[in-house]
């Protein structure tokens, strides 16, 4: 009685520690769920203003977030597509590694870009626009280049195997089109204008050295019953009550 209620007391404690963990894998997969959603729609607004920014103000507030939109834009392009491809080409995956790389420099440059433009010294900050300027362009070409030299490699793999499939498939139209044509019927007419040419009874060989056979000679046509075509089925045998 012990033993079966030591049992049951390690099933019970066995399905709460499994209904625990399913709530926290749940529970886990929710929030980051809900992350991703905030993230996404903090992103949106955020492109939505700096957009809004880069063509509604002029000086270098402008200039600031058009910077940043440029930059954010191109490093995102790029990301989706390295990790798009990576799962398809293992090669991609240095190619990753490089972006994080620079990804490091690129939140560096937004995070610098985004306080000045708190910044009330505006004559400042126009100041330090030609230096942000080109540490932009070099991040943004930088990350331009592999998401442009990823594709690229996409298209080059595409077409090498469509040209593959397009050889293998001529081959396979070619060997669907190439049939054996059936064998000539050999031609039985002179073989039996001759046989009937000869005596009954005779062979081929005694027609040939002169000989003859003996009983009266007669000419009779074959029977047709004995005639076989190639495209004839068996005779059955004549059957008689």
């Amino acid at each position: 009685m012990e033993a079966v209620i030591l049992i049951l007391a390690l099933l019970f404690c066995a399905f709460v520690a499994l209904g625990v963990y399913a709530t926290v894998k749940v529970t886990k997969a929710a929030k980051r769920g809900v992350d991703r959603t905030l993230d996404q729609a903090r992103r949106t607004v955020e492109d939505t203003t700096l957009r809004a920014k880069s063509f509604g103000q002029a000086g270098a507030a402008g200039e600031l977030a058009r910077l940043r939109l440029s930059l954010r834009t191109s490093m995102r392009a790029t990301q989706e597509a390295l990790q798009a491809g990576v799962g398809q080409d293992a090669s991609l995956k240095e190619s990753l590694d490089l972006f994080h790389r620079l990804s490091a420099h690129g939140l560096e440059l937004d995070a610098d870009l985004k306080s000045l433009e708190r910044e009330p010294d505006r004559a400042w900050v126009a100041g330090q626009l030609p230096e942000l300027t080109a540490r932009t362009e070099r991040i943004t070409s930088s990350a331009d280049a592999l998401r442009r030299a990823a594709r690229d490699r996409a298209l080059r793999f595409a077409e090498d195997d469509l040209s593959t499939l397009s050889a293998q498939i001529d081959v396979e139209a070619g060997a669907l089109r190439h049939w054996t044509d059936p064998e000539p019927v050999p031609d039985t007419t002179a073989a039996g204008t001759e046989e009937r040419g000869r005596p009954a009874g005779t062979t081929g060989r005694a027609a040939d050295t002169g000989e003859s056979a003996s009983g009266p000679s007669a000419i009779t046509a074959p029977d047709p019953r004995l005639t076989a075509y190639p495209w004839e089925k068996t005779a059955r045998p004549e059957t008689t009550t």
